[in-house]
């Protein structure tokens, strides 16, 4: 089977690997569709912050074998597959911070998600990792789900109202699930930051407030002007870059949230005037990766039509050109989200 992995720093190869072997707890899942995402394409073009560097955490596919102590999914079974899950019983999980329980990191897919079949591991199996997917939910859809639960768990590190406003530093995929739970808890101003004019454009669809480029050298009066001089209530980060850190600081009102949600690369410092902060008291608060209680809470969204991530997948590539969809993604030339399929 093919396996897509790192070969050197921005090279992706795609390898013949050896059909795993099946212990009695385990599935082993063919995948339909696996969304690239900025954790992958840090770890191809990057310097990723993270130890593991298994390509494809997104997928979705068709369970095609089972282990003999499995009873809870048969072959046949259209599945999504979280790639890492909690203990829920240590101090971390017990304090609300499973995805940085030990076990999390411990329980991965085999090789990886971006392989044409993998094998999902009996912890997985066992403790809430593998989702059946409704009949109407397409595979595409499905591969939303992980980045779309990534969200969700962001959006409990800060407190909202309804009618708040919110600004949005990067509109790619996971920027534009952002602006969809927005308007889904119904924030009246939402405003999206980015450099790529293309997703300036897509997120206009989204009936923003505005759109505004990052470079724009009015940007913070535009915001100033549109909330009564105070500044968004909320400020998502959900980009790399820490320049969008320091806008979003900038432009969050007194006491208002700052969500660091963008993968930043290893070592990456900011100079940041502390005192601002302080004087302001924001809420600065990051959010990694999600747990299989979010991933559930994300299907719901998706399944009853709350968040519409259809909208989003703007390409598909065949896992054969994963060189090609992760060089696009880079990029973000006229893309949204991309999706490798098998």
């Amino acid at each position: 089977m093919k396996t897509a992995t790192v070969r050197e720093p921005s090279v992706i190869s795609i390898d013949e690997t050896q059909k795993p072997v099946l212990n009695s707890g385990d599935i082993l899942v063919e995948m339909h569709a696996c969304g690239i995402c900025g954790s992958d394409l840090e770890k191809v073009f990057g310097q990723y912050g993270q130890p593991s560097m298994r390509l494809g955490h997104e997928p979705a596919g068709i369970v095609v074998d089972v282990g003999s102590k499995v009873t809870e999914f048969k072959k046949g079974d259209r599945v999504f597959t979280h790639h890492h899950v909690p203990c829920y019983d240590c101090h971390m999980c017990n304090h609300g911070n499973e995805t940085m329980c030990k076990k999390y990191y411990e329980t991965n897919l085999s090789p990886c998600g971006l392989s044409e079949e993998y094998v999902v591991p009996e912890w997985n199996v066992s403790h809430g990792g593998v989702l059946k997917l409704p009949e109407s939910m397409t595979f595409k859809e499905a591969a939303m789900i992980e980045p779309l639960a990534c969200c969700v768990r962001a959006w409990t590190k800060y407190s909202f109202q309804e009618g708040d406003s919110a600004a949005i530093f990067g509109v790619g995929p996971t920027g534009m699930m952002h602006v969809m739970i927005a308007k889904a808890k119904k924030f009246s101003k939402i405003f999206c930051f980015d450099v790529n004019d293309f997703r300036l454009d897509f997120a206009k669809k989204f009936n923003i407030t505005e759109s505004i480029s990052s470079s724009d050298e009015n940007r913070k009066q535009k915001i100033l002007e549109h909330t009564d001089g105070r500044g968004v209530d909320v400020a998502i980060v959900a980009t790399s870059s820490l320049k969008a850190l320091d806008d979003a600081i900038d432009m969050v009102r007194k006491g208002g949230a700052v969500m660091m949600f963008g993968v930043p690369s290893k070592g990456a410092t900011i100079d940041m005037d502390m005192s601002k902060i302080y004087s302001k008291e924001i809420t600065l608060v990051t959010s990694y990766a999600a747990s299989d209680a979010d991933t559930k809470e994300a299907l719901k969204l998706i399944d009853s039509g709350q968040i519409d991530v259809k909208q989003l997948v703007t390409h598909t590539y065949p896992i054969l050109d994963s060189q090609k969809a992760f060089e696009h993604a880079r990029s973000g030339e006229n893309a949204m989200k991309i999706i490798i399929t098998k």
